[in-house]
């Protein structure tokens, strides 16, 4: 669907309210207080949305009420407009552009950003284990250090780069998160979360994961130290797929990432990552590979929106932003 047709789908404030209900309430509405059933619709002047009043805890609330949107004072065409920027982009998109293209100020998109960050997070955090064939690797992403004249700044491991550990499985979804190292401790937990022990592992040498393949179905590897990349179907390409176009987004995007955020910015790319739907296969040296293609853009907004009640994010007073209490689910 391109730009046009989005349009046109979504032509005006009602549209757009109509559809977000239709996402957040699919089977009828919930309070977002207490998850009562039963409401009914208040009579109020000059309201932006259909207000609600909860039968159990008395509450009022909208539909926007404990979601990324509370409380905004942006159109909600403006918040789809956003989404579909951030959907459609392959590689992420800044602020400073987002702002041209919403109509807003750049901290406005700043937020604007973060907020659907916040959905695509909560979108993976509800997926099931990784099976079938996983491959596991990590990632060290961010820059080099400035330079500083007779400062040997350390290199590979010790470095101040974020560790991002990486789940990918041969179907096509992904998982990924920001860790302190590569350590047992901070691998082990990631691993089990992520993926289902009847998985079978695919993974380069670190010696953690000979350690936490003893759960799982089976475990293969390749040398990397050795320059074996592939050994017949053992390797890891996938997950270093999913790396290089982290790296991507950063270098050629994002450019700086703080540790306070970079979670955020690898939820994005997850997101995009997993819905998409294998288009086509291609044969090229004998080699078969699959060519995938972005997931229709309804579809998409759909999968984004479905886990919005409970991603509130509000402003800190340094301009930073944050997730309050969690919400009812």
């Amino acid at each position: 669907m391109n730009i046009q047709e989005f349009r046109k789908q979504f032509p005006d404030e009602e549209t757009c309210h109509r559809y977000l209900e239709q996402m957040i309430w699919p089977t009828g509405r919930i309070c977002p207080h207490c998850g009562g059933i039963k409401s009914w619709s208040i009579l109020a002047e000059s309201k932006r949305f259909e207000l609600y009043e909860c039968a159990s805890c008395s509450k009022q609330f909208t539909v926007t009420t404990k979601t990324p949107l509370h409380s905004t004072k942006l159109p909600l065409r403006t918040w789809f407009m956003a989404m579909y920027f951030m959907i459609n982009s392959s590689k992420g998109i800044s602020s400073i552009f987002l702002a041209k293209w919403i109509g807003t100020s750049q901290k406005t998109a700043w937020k604007v950003g973060h907020a659907v960050r916040a959905l695509m997070a909560s979108q993976a955090d509800a997926m099931p284990g990784l099976a079938g064939i996983v491959e596991l690797d990590e990632k060290y992403l961010g820059g080099k250090p400035r330079y500083q004249k007779d400062v040997k700044h350390k290199r590979g491991k010790g470095t101040a780069k974020s560790c991002v550990f990486v789940a990918a499985s041969r179907d096509g979804h992904v998982r990924a998160s920001v860790v302190a190292n590569d350590s047992y401790s901070e691998l082990a937990p990631k691993v089990n979360r992520f993926v289902d022990t009847s998985a079978d592992l695919m993974t380069d040498q670190l010696s953690v994961y000979q350690m936490i393949a003893e759960d799982y179905a089976s475990h293969s590897s390749v040398n990397h130290g050795n320059k074996e990349y592939a050994n017949g179907d053992v390797h890891n390409n996938t997950a270093e797929s999913f790396n290089a176009i982290l790296e991507r987004a950063k270098q050629g995007v994002f450019h700086f990432l703080s540790k306070m955020h970079t979670q955020r910015y690898i939820s994005e790319v997850v997101f995009r990552w997993n819905h998409r739907y294998p288009a086509r296969e291609v044969s090229k040296n004998g080699t078969k590979k699959i060519i995938y293609k972005a997931k229709p853009i309804l579809e998409q907004l759909r999968s984004l929106l479905q886990y919005a009640v409970g991603t509130q994010l509000r402003r800190t007073h340094a301009g930073g932003i944050f997730t309050p209490r969690p919400a009812f689910r």
